[in-house]
């Protein structure tokens, strides 16, 4: 099972409407898709229907108790094969719960684990932060797809999630987990600024900037409120089709992590340099 975390701990540049809508884009190509909602706030649990005050059990359940499997708790969506393990306010917990557990980082992934067989693809809703929520899908996943929203903070937040993502290599997994690419999000084509803004991040970032652009439009934050995907929602819509192209960006080769090993190795060199000059005023 593939599995792909959508992280970024600064806030509000298209996480979760990346994690739902990517997802929903690879359930719609045929593959078996899990989205896990690791985010407190349940937008994903949300945005694909459900009611997190009416859960009785979410994936908390699953992190924090031995005996509940991930199966106990995944939910249908209305499309056939893509499922949701939920969550609601009460995940907050598990980051202190957590750090008293032997091998806490590698909880979410023996789960994952145990269902591995049974999806093609999972895709997991990262919260805005680098905790233990987070740190736990980084050690489970194979693959890091990064939404960055276009305007001039967006590196704010890029150095440390690079060097997290050393950490969880030389740490847990040295040949595996890598960043996939940044999205771009919230473009606006009628704007000097945004393009002035994605020309920038594609010199700074070259080859780890995917092609796929999401553009900001209206179906795109609709959507959400029917409790659907703009897969779904919108299906003839920009923001479809553009989820859609992503998705199909990522599953045809075009990710780092169906890359060579040499490809991997410069990958590596251009995140650790991107780091460094992130540190020393490269956005500038």
């Amino acid at each position: 099972m593939r599995t792909i975390a959508i992280s970024n701990q600064k806030g509000g540049c298209g996480k979760t409407t990346t994690a739902v809508n990517l997802a929903a884009a690879i359930a719609h190509r045929g593959l078996r898709t899990l989205i896990v909602d690791l985010d407190p706030q349940a937008h994903s649990t949300i945005g694909l229907g459900l009611n997190p005050d009416k859960l009785t059990e979410t994936i908390y359940d699953v992190l924090t108790s031995a005996e509940i499997d991930l199966m106990q708790v995944v939910a249908d969506t209305n499309i056939e094969t893509l499922k949701l393990a939920p969550c609601n306010i009460l995940l907050a917990g598990a980051e202190l719960e957590l750090t008293l557990v032997f091998g806490r980082e590698f909880v979410l992934g023996e789960k994952l684990s145990q269902v591995s067989d049974q999806y093609d693809v999972c895709v997991i809703d990262c919260p805005p932060s680098l905790g233990m929520l987070t740190l736990n899908a980084l050690v489970a996943s194979t693959d890091i797809v990064v939404p960055v929203q276009v305007h001039y903070y967006a590196m704010e937040g890029l150095k440390q999630l690079l060097e997290t993502v050393g950490i969880v290599r030389e740490r847990f997994h040295p040949c595996s987990v890598k960043i996939l690419g940044l999205l771009l999000t919230f473009v606006e084509n009628r704007t000097n600024l945004s393009k002035q803004i994605r020309q920038q991040m594609r010199e700074f970032f070259g080859s780890l900037v995917f092609e796929t652009v999401v553009h900001r439009t209206v179906r795109l934050a609709e959507a959400p409120s029917a409790g659907e995907s703009v897969i779904t929602y919108a299906p003839k819509s920009k923001g479809a089709a553009e989820y859609m192209a992503l998705a199909a960006e990522i599953l045809n080769g075009a990710s780092r992590a169906s890359q060579e090993d040499k490809e991997d190795t410069e990958a590596d060199d251009i995140q650790a340099k991107q780091a460094k000059e992130i540190d020393n005023g490269g956005q500038e």
